[in-house]
């Protein structure tokens, strides 16, 4: 464990410290633990904090974004934001794309649906100085090392700020948000009263979860010295809450109903997916768009009151980016939620389907065309991508009738250019026989041409859930939840009842998109109702222990003022998929190397594997630094002693320190970014 020096050895101890090797090059041990041993963990119950008007809930997607919100005095009424404009023909605009539209000089310009349209619109001479970015939250998941400084690539190849573009996007939400509130209250309403939440996906990594806290300090949301004003929230949590809630005319039950592709013929899931009577379509419309609130009762879901103490279910949220797993216990009597086992999932949304789709043109076009007509005709590029989004829709299992795709004239038109021959004759010549050229100037898919472009994507989720319902934790799992925008695929829905064969049921609530928005919001009324979670890695330090003859490695020794010490042990906070409660914490006490000393800096280690030694070991990694600011609680006590309180059962690790000797408190913050 190291401190910070003003002293050149600072340096040499670092840079061993980088790639820990034997003892000798350890440069001077700064800070032997005072408490080694595992102290009892303290399940006091949580602070709640200054209570909030309002809780206003921020789905940040991959592919689209929404909020909702209720007023803490009527917690019931869920109210989804208004109606975006500019929605696309048969796709519910309930949410707006995630996308983003910057001025030729970097400065915001339109969000959503107003951005695509804006950018559309554009010259093709002028849209290439526009910075349009789109599904760019996947970034924050597939950097190994995130950091405040990631870039991104704007559809026009240049770079941009990741951090400047979240915090855009995050302002522009506060935004909407506080203005429909102001307008429903009939005054100016004050960002102090918003309890703000913002969903993430659970498989994400802690760096990935502070960017995005930062992003919204830097945006204006909250402010650094409120920072319980913002909550970030695991999405399938969040689906787990709302589907405790759901009532049996809110859903639909796979196992039970007589389906038609996975939906009954009356039911208008999500965002208009099956075919239904023109009539009951408009109807159904209709009825929505008076009502943007959700009556969420305050009983327990009849589903609900199926379930007893103990009882598994599984939330699959299958959204634009990833896909994540949640295994979840219920307890009663007050129906708290027990993680049962580490959020899993990956890089498995429905943005496959649309790497895709682009390799199969790469495939007829060519990479070189392509990756020019990208560049060089930005805007007709995102509207083929929007053309094929609505086509993707109406693919099913049992479709027979091949589904067509608009060229844009300018890809026709830029191809023949590019190549002197025409679309067509790329075609014929390019051997992918299932796609053919329609003289109106379409793209013809069979469906199985569509259907192979869902199946590396979908492989992947099935092959997740196999190895998921193989664990112990995961027998008897009584429903499993489909949630998320890419649960409205009847591919998705077919191929999973397959797998299941019937050993759980499989639900799916209506308006699967917003299931996670709306729990969101419930999640931030009451936090607490998650009591146990499950830890994803290994966390701990590196500390010098007494060496002990036989158990430890001799390479490891290092001998100070005669007492024989071994360097590089972990010392283990918490283990991978270990439980932990809310609020449970974990005790530390340190030592300043000098008692002038200001700072201390300690290296926060992890690892993938329950059982690790050493911080030397193979896939123990530095992850973070414990950062305790010292001065200022200076004390004639002949050895000062630093309390820390790590929490690592909420949604992010928080670190709190005392000095023991004043009983002052210390400044203590946990970093996983800046390294």
């Amino acid at each position: 464990m190291m401190t910070e020096k003003e002293t050149a050895t600072e340096k040499i101890i670092t840079d061993s410290m980088a790639n820990p090797s034997p003892a000798k090059s350890m440069g001077e041990p700064g800070i032997t633990p005072l408490s080694p041993s595992h102290t009892q963990n303290d399940t006091d119950q949580v602070p709640s904090g200054p209570s909030f008007v309002v809780v206003v809930a921020i789905d940040f997607g991959t592919t689209s974004s929404g909020y909702a919100y209720a007023f803490t005095k009527e917690p019931e009424c869920i109210h989804t934001m208004r109606r975006w404009e500019g929605g696309d023909p048969g796709v519910s605009n309930q949410k707006t794309p995630t996308t983003i539209l910057l001025t030729p000089d970097r400065k915001f310009h339109s969000f959503g649906y107003a951005a695509r349209d804006f950018y559309h619109d554009l010259d093709p001479s002028e849209s290439k100085q526009w910075l349009y970015l789109e599904k760019f939250k996947m970034k924050l998941h597939t950097t190994a090392n995130l950091s405040i400084d990631t870039d991104l690539h704007a559809a026009n190849g240049k770079r941009v700020k990741a951090l400047d573009i979240f915090a855009y996007a995050l302002a522009f939400f506060k935004e909407q948000a506080l203005k429909e509130l102001s307008d429903q209250t009939g005054g100016d309403f004050d960002n102090n009263d918003v309890r703000w939440v913002i969903t993430v996906p659970a498989i994400w990594k802690m760096p990935a979860k502070q960017f995005m806290r930062e992003a919204a300090y830097k945006s204006g949301l909250v402010s650094r010295e409120n920072p319980e004003q913002l909550i970030i929230a695991l999405e399938p949590e969040a689906a787990s809450i709302y589907c405790r809630k759901l009532r049996l005319h809110q859903m639909v039950d796979l196992g039970t109903h007589t389906t038609q592709n996975g939906c009954s013929p009356t039911e208008n899931v999500g965002s208009g997916m099956t075919q239904v009577s023109p009539g009951h379509a408009k109807e159904n419309v209709r009825r929505n768009r008076q009502s943007r609130t959700f009556l969420v009762e305050n009983v327990i879901g009849e589903l609900w009151a199926e379930l007893e103490e103990g009882d598994r279910y599984v939330v699959v949220d299958c959204g634009g980016g990833t896909v994540d797993l949640t295994v979840h216990q219920i307890r009663l009597p007050e129906g708290h939620l027990k993680e049962l086992y580490k959020a899993s999932g990956g890089p498995y949304g429905s943005i496959g389907i649309d790497y895709e789709f682009e390799k199969l043109l790469c495939k007829i076009f060519g990479q070189d065309f392509i990756d020019q007509f990208k560049i060089k005709r930005p805007a007709a590029w995102v509207d083929l991508m929007i053309a094929f989004e609505s086509r993707k829709r109406a693919a099913a299992p049992e479709r027979t009738n091949p589904l067509n795709i608009n060229l844009p004239f300018s890809f026709i038109d830029y191809y023949k250019k590019f190549r002197g021959h025409s679309v067509e004759h790329a075609l014929r010549k390019s051997n992918v026989d299932f796609v053919k050229w329609s003289s109106q100037g379409m793209l013809r898919m069979s469906p199985d041409a569509m259907n192979s472009l869902f199946k590396p994507t979908i492989d992947h989720i099935i092959q997740h859930l196999t190895e998921l319902f193989e664990k112990p934790e995961v027998s008897d799992i009584k429903f499993l939840f489909l949630v998320g925008g890419f649960a409205e695929s009847l591919l998705l829905q077919q191929a999973v009842q397959d797998m299941l064969q019937g050993r759980s049921r499989i639900i799916i609530p209506h308006d699967v998109g917003l299931t996670i928005l709306k729990g969101a919001v419930l999640f931030g009324l009451d936090p607490s109702i998650i009591k146990v979670r499950r830890s994803p890695l290994t966390y701990g330090v590196g500390v010098l222990n007494r060496f002990v003859e036989g158990k430890h490695p001799p390479e490891k020794l290092l001998v100070k003022d005669g007492t024989r010490w071994c360097t590089d042990v972990l010392d283990i906070f918490i283990a991978a998929d270990q439980s932990v409660a809310l609020g449970e914490m974990v005790k530390r006490s340190y030592t300043p190397a000098k008692p002038s000393q200001q700072v201390i800096v300690i290296h926060v280690y992890c690892s993938e594997k329950e059982k690790a030694g050493f911080i030397s070991e193979p896939g123990v990694r530095k992850c973070g630094t414990l950062r305790l600011d010292v001065s200022g609680t200076e004390s004639t006590a002949p050895r000062r002693e630093i309390q820390t309180h790590m929490q690592f059962g909420d949604t992010e690790i928080r670190a709190m320190a005392v000095d023991v000797s004043t009983g002052r408190t210390v400044k203590a913050s946990i970093d996983f970014l800046s390294h």
